[in-house]
């Protein structure tokens, strides 16, 4: 009798072994495309994230463009220095540790000129808010800040402004010559900052030209 109970145990175990067996078999594929659909998912998530925050919103182009009728910069590459700086103007606060300011992240002392009296070191400088911002002062300092919309004030944290100051800037440092990266990296002296601003000022100018041959083509 201990016999036969001892067999029908091991009968029964190895029934339930092959039954889980079998369970596993049925359910393992459907965990796999389950998470499949979830890493996909996080994928796409994360391409359409990456892919929006690489658009220039639209209310930027013609201050981009009317810039590059001013001073001859290429509205694209100042699309790309914007969206290096500060992602468009996303960044909060518009303000590095080292001190530069506003849309197109600008030091005090370039803005308003290296040759106030209170620039020295990283270019912070002590300059007070109402000579900052002051046409004649910048012009006296030989500084690169311009009032682009005609109110009086060269704010770098306006930006008109800050798109017409950083244009003014690039194209005395090459850009209008066709120097890109000679002026991008008098810009910041950064070899991966230059490659960066390149890559999306290419892109955008793909972009753009790809959409132009799309609209004529269509016509």
């Amino acid at each position: 009798m201990k016999k036969t109970s001892k067999k029908k145990h091991i009968k029964t175990n190895k029934q339930t072994t092959r039954s889980r067996i079998v369970l596993l078999m049925l359910f393992f594929p459907v965990l796999v495309l389950i998470f499949i659909g979830i890493y996909s998912n996080e994928k796409r998530d994360i391409q359409m994230d990456n892919s929006n925050k690489t658009l220039i919103p639209e209310e930027f182009i013609p201050i981009y463009k009317a810039a590059e009728m001013e001073y001859g910069v290429p509205w694209y590459l100042l699309a790309a220095h914007h969206r290096v700086e500060t992602i468009f103007s996303t960044m909060d606060p518009m303000l590095s540790p080292a001190g530069a300011e506003g849309p197109m992240q600008f030091m005090p002392c370039t803005f308003v000129g290296w040759s106030h009296p209170t620039c020295e070191g990283l270019g912070e400088g002590k300059i007070p808010d109402s000579e900052k911002m002051d046409p004649a002062v910048i012009k006296k300092y030989n500084g690169y800040g311009v009032d682009a919309n005609g109110d009086g004030i060269a704010d770098p944290w306006d930006i008109e402004d800050a798109i017409f100051s950083a244009a003014n800037y690039l194209a005395k440092n090459g850009a209008a010559e066709g120097e890109i990266r000679k002026a991008v990296f008098a810009y910041n002296h950064s070899d991966q900052y230059v490659e960066d601003v390149l890559y999306f000022a290419d892109l955008y100018k793909r972009e753009f030209y790809s959409k132009a041959s799309n609209l004529s083509s269509s016509k």
